[in-house]
């Protein structure tokens, strides 16, 4: 049987490859925050993953293709949320649920979260991830105002700008507050809540 056992090696090769392949995303990860990106080397990540030099190149051509590749893992997440946000009904639990989340989120991979904001003006691929993540948040934030009675429109006083100019708050406020402490990502949190349900007219 042949046939059968090659497709059986093929198949086992590959199961290998994504296991290696993870092995090497989360030692890129985890060096991410104890080294930083200019700090960290293809060494260091191949050693951390418990392969050669060589093997890793079997599967990314440099650390930055590395880390591109971890940064679009990690944003598939915040893909799945923000599309879990703009079908939640109820405005202030649309709010409420995604701020948790992006604690959540900023908590298990801040320093991924920060090196693509850092990277995404100067390698194109992270760019054009980090935009795609800020179009679906913006969506998102977009549906929950008008759902929560705000004029649809890119106006400034409408929910299309508004969304915008909250996304990139809570961009901005979250990056700098995951340098710090949990702490202060849930002070983030509270903050970036509190004027997103401001902005929607659900408080005053």
């Amino acid at each position: 049987m042949p046939g059968h056992h090659s497709a059986r090696s093929r198949r086992t090769t590959e199961r290998k490859g994504d296991v290696r392949e993870r092995a090497i995303l989360d030692t890129c990860e985890a060096l991410l925050a104890h080294k930083g990106y200019d700090a960290m080397t293809v060494g260091d990540i191949a050693q951390g993953a418990g392969i050669t030099r060589g093997a890793l190149y079997f599967y990314f051509g440099s650390k930055q293709e590395v880390v591109t590749a971890l940064v679009a893992r990690t944003v598939e997440h915040l893909w799945e949320r923000s599309r879990v946000t703009a079908q939640t009904d109820e405005p202030r639990q649309a709010i409420a649920a995604a701020m948790q989340r992006t604690v959540e989120l900023w908590n298990e991979h801040g320093p991924v979260m920060r090196t693509a904001i850092d990277l995404s003006l100067t390698v194109p691929e992270i760019g054009e991830l980090w935009k795609h993540t800020a179009d679906l948040f913006i969506a998102a934030i977009t549906a929950v105002l008008e759902r929560a009675g705000v004029q649809a429109g890119a106006a400034p006083d409408q929910a299309s700008a508004m969304a915008r100019a909250l996304c990139w708050m809570i961009e901005r406020t979250f990056y700098h507050a995951s340098q710090e402490s949990r702490e202060k990502l849930q002070e983030a949190s509270a903050t970036c809540e509190h004027i997103w349900l401001t902005s929607a007219g659900l408080i005053t």
